[in-house]
């Protein structure tokens, strides 16, 4: 398959099938040399309940450009008529990269933003949208522009996540500097509450501005400054556990090695508590409320050290998936919400 131009794709599919529900999904880079399985749309659900054939569909798969060798997958018999892509997004370049000075005695604002307005600051933020599973068969569609999942309120963003009314799928926001701004050095912050139900998997984290499609990642680069899962905090104090790692193409969660760390955080759903890399020229510090509990310093290849180049700032709330989902769904949850006070980067003067 062919994709004249890079960016985000819907991907639909005409099907049918009898008796049992059937899910397909669409593979790329069957070729690839790490023996990995890029899945880019996750599950798409045919059911018999629907006559004949019917499109289905998923939003938002991310599609370099040139020729992609691929294959169609199911796990039971479907009748297929046709697959089809639809560029609905193109790439567009990051026109602005801000690289920190980390030489000096004090830390100094240089971008920030304060969440102080009635909507969402779009000449700092866009929305990356859809429903393809995100590579971790997630559940939720990730919406645009949308004050059910993404609003200003009482100077915070929140992000809040909804079950669907008819099913098991949820919508929720994911915010990202891409397309505005990108950074390169500095320490990143943000201070945030996150729920604290089964079921969710909240992230503030940083990818590197060079992502265009799943091929890309690891080889991008990726930090996590905060992961948290709801199943890991206790419904009653509130206390969990943070998460931090980076992610490169030496080091990496399907490869099982990737360095990460955690520590236990008091009330995170009902507190605020800071959230932080210090990133250098030679290595990676992350901080929860000013105290580091994780360092990566492997510099000594372009492969383990993705991180010379300017990175994008993410914030999610996601639902379900391999992680947010290992331990299942809280049933009589149908909203979870993270609320963020502020997210800031700083150089050294």
């Amino acid at each position: 398959m062919n994709f004249p131009e890079a960016g985000r794709y819907k991907v639909e599919v005409k099907a049918s099938t009898l008796g049992e529900p059937a899910n397909v999904w669409v593979e790329d880079y069957i070729d690839n040399k790490d023996g990995r399985t890029y899945n880019v749309t996750g599950n798409i659900l045919v059911s018999p309940e629907n006559k004949g054939l019917t499109i289905y569909d998923k939003i938002g798969s991310p599609f370099n450009s040139g020729l992609h060798k691929m294959k169609l997958h199911t796990d039971r018999t479907v009748y297929i008529d046709w697959v089809k892509f639809t560029l609905i997004k193109k790439q567009v370049k990051t026109p602005k990269s801000l690289t920190q000075n980390m030489e000096g005695d004090e830390w100094v604002i240089v971008w920030s933003d304060e969440f102080d307005g009635n909507e969402l600051d779009t000449s700092k933020w866009t929305y990356d949208f859809g429903n393809w599973g995100w590579g971790n068969f997630e559940l939720q569609y990730y919406t645009k522009n949308r004050a059910k999942n993404t609003r200003i309120e009482d100077g915070n963003l929140i992000i809040e996540a909804h079950k669907d009314d008819m099913d098991q799928y949820w919508t929720s926001a994911r915010l990202t500097t891409r397309e505005k701004v990108s950074f390169l050095y500095g320490k990143i912050e943000f201070r945030a509450m996150v729920p604290a139900e089964k079921g969710n998997w909240a992230a503030g984290w940083t990818l590197g501005d060079d992502y265009v499609d799943e091929l890309s990642w690891p080889y991008c680069g990726e930090i996590d400054i905060m992961e948290s899962v709801g199943y890991e905090m206790d419904d009653e104090t509130g206390n969990g556990i943070a998460h931090a790692s980076a992610h490169s193409g030496a080091y990496y969660f399907k490869l099982g090695n990737q360095p990460t760390a955690t520590t236990p955080v008091e009330n995170m759903n009902n507190a605020y508590h800071t959230y932080a890399v210090e990133w250098y020229p030679d290595r990676i510090d992350i901080l929860v409320d000013d105290m580091k509990y994780f360092t990566y310093d492997d510099t000594s290849t372009e492969l383990s050290w993705p991180f010379a180049k300017p990175h994008n700032i993410i914030l999610n709330l996601a639902m379900g998936g391999g992680w947010g989902g290992a331990q299942g769904m809280d049933p009589n949850v149908t909203s979870q919400k993270m609320i963020i006070d502020y997210v800031r980067v700083y150089e050294r003067k």
